[in-house]
């Protein structure tokens, strides 16, 4: 009985160990269940019965415990407590597109009853709105699948079939087809403070005043193909969505209509994540319609990944660089959209790139070493292609990135950013992608930061940029390779560039 007692009391992690080597052994629950009958049937568990445990609805009993300890050859005491590593009790489902899950262990803690409470607490005391919580749950989600969304593409097809290059006349009979009546407004960019206290300038787009009706601004007239997007999110959501309950006004700006509200309480309205689900979506499908997969895929493989590329295919860069993302048959990419002086519209992170500051809060002064940063601080005229070595989970890891600046309609700079991380690519090749990393991070470290890349990496690298046809890392082997950080943690230069930092000290 006390054997009993004190397996409960120290079983929290055993039912997500049980799932978690089950599943890396490539065993079903039927398979794992015969397994533990050939062993003892009389102490084996039923399939019913082993869900329930994978669940952390049922505690095996020691004598079953040792059953299926010996199908995975693992002593007694590695399933309970006292793990020998994270690596036991983290889910697969938590590592998707290179990014770190968190453990939601013990499982009683993380009920979705107790979540529930919790959750509204936390948003709560940290000033955090129900609208900013949903942006980050559809990043999160986004991030988790790849930014692979097949039914959307497939509903963008449909409408576009495939044409790359629609012009405004063409997406406004598509428009048209979906019910919508145009009309014409005008409204001037204002300054408006967002929840963070920074100045910017916003306009108002395009809304829905109704149903069937669309109303554009005449400022759009001025750009075609950001009316070409603002019609494409629209046509989004009626093909998607049949209009319903769609209240979204499409605005540019550094301070959305989202942002310049004040943030209220962190209550989460089902309603409202909803609402930010389907903005979500719509905007997905006009990047789909505007640069189908596949002709898209095509064109880039052409022009070697350029950010001019979007000349051709008459989008906007930003429309561009984010569907690289999605259609590059290399998935490891992240996407930056960032105002000054630190905010990030957009961000994507397929590769577990680190966050370099939130996007719900603003720094004034973030690592200038990352090229997205320098360039709002340094204008530069053209694109800018940087190599960039940044530690994470205890490794080294290098990034290419082309960076560029462009002025909005609302007449703010902003610099969009498209990058990957080099590692995967590196290994694919056969070559030890940390060790390289290290090397060249330890001769970064020596020179102050800063080095130009040594001929044997830069060779190797070389081969992976034609490989890859990115001909921006190309020009990323030009220049010195530079040293970035989060800002959160541990600046690797030498001497650290800001004050703290040196210490550990998380700024954000």
């Amino acid at each position: 009985m006390r054997n009993e007692i004190s397996l409960t009391r120290k079983s929290h992690f055993l039912g997500t160990k049980i799932r978690n080597l089950r599943k890396r052994n490539h065993l079903t629950m039927e398979d794992l269940s015969a397994r533990c009958v050939r062993l003892d049937s009389e102490n084996a568990p039923s399939v019913s019965y082993l869900s329930m445990i994978e669940r952390g609805k049922r505690t095996p009993s020691v004598d079953m415990l040792r059953v299926i300890a010996a199908v995975f050859q693992k002593e007694l005491d590695w399933f309970l407590d006292d793990t020998p590593s994270d690596e036991a009790i983290v889910p697969q489902k938590g590592r998707r597109g290179g990014l770190d899950g968190m453990v939601l262990e013990p499982g009683f803690l993380f009920s979705g009853d107790i979540l529930q409470i919790a959750i509204p607490e936390m948003l709560s005391q940290t000033g955090t709105s129900g609208r900013q919580f949903a942006q980050l749950l559809i990043r999160a989600y986004q991030e988790y699948h790849q930014n692979h969304f097949p039914d959307l593409e497939r509903a963008a097809e449909d409408i576009g079939n495939k044409q790359l290059a629609l012009s405004v006349e063409e997406l406004v009979r598509l428009a048209e087809a979906q019910g919508l009546k145009i009309r014409w407004f005008s409204e001037a960019p204002k300054t408006v403070i967002d929840a963070h206290g920074i100045s910017g300038q916003r306009v108002i787009t395009s809304y829905l005043e109704g149903p069937g009706k669309l109303a554009l601004n005449e400022i759009l007239k001025t750009s075609p193909t950001r009316m070409k997007y603002d019609l494409g999110v629209h046509i989004g959501h009626c093909v998607l969505h049949n209009s319903d309950g769609y209240n979204n006004v499409l605005s540019i700006g550094s301070a959305s209509a989202a942002d310049a509200a004040p943030i209220q309480s962190g209550s989460v309205n089902a309603q409202d994540i909803l609402q930010a689900w389907r903005e979500f979506e719509a905007s997905f499908f006009a990047g789909a319609l505007l640069c189908p997969k596949v002709p898209f895929r095509q064109l880039l493989d052409r022009q070697g990944y350029e950010v001019g590329v979007h000349k051709l295919a008459q989008v906007s860069p930003s429309v561009a660089m984010r569907r690289m993302t999605v259609v590059s048959p290399y998935p490891h990419w992240h996407y930056f959209d960032a105002y000054a002086p630190g905010k990030l519209k957009a961000v994507y992170r397929g590769n577990g790139i680190p966050l370099p500051w939130g996007n719900m809060r603003t720094v004034a002064d973030p690592c200038q070493h990352w090229s997205v940063f320098r360039m709002i601080t340094e204008p530069k005229d053209g694109s800018a292609a940087q190599i960039s070595l940044l530690d994470t989970e205890n490794q080294t890891r290098i990034y290419c990135c082309e960076s560029v600046r462009v002025r909005d309609l609302a007449g703010n700079n902003r610099v969009l950013c498209a990058g990957i991380d080099l590692n995967p690519a590196i290994e694919a090749q056969g070559e030890d992608a940390a060790e390289l990393a290290a090397s060249l991070k330890q001769v970064c470290v020596a020179n102050g930061g800063e080095v130009d890349i040594p001929a044997p990496i830069k060779r190797k690298l070389h081969t992976i940029s034609r490989i890859l046809n990115i001909n921006w890392l190309e020009r990323g082997l030009q220049q010195q390779a530079r040293l970035i950080c989060a800002r959160g943690a541990v600046c690797p230069r030498s001497p650290s560039c800001y004050d703290g930092c040196k210490g550990g000290k998380a700024d954000d």
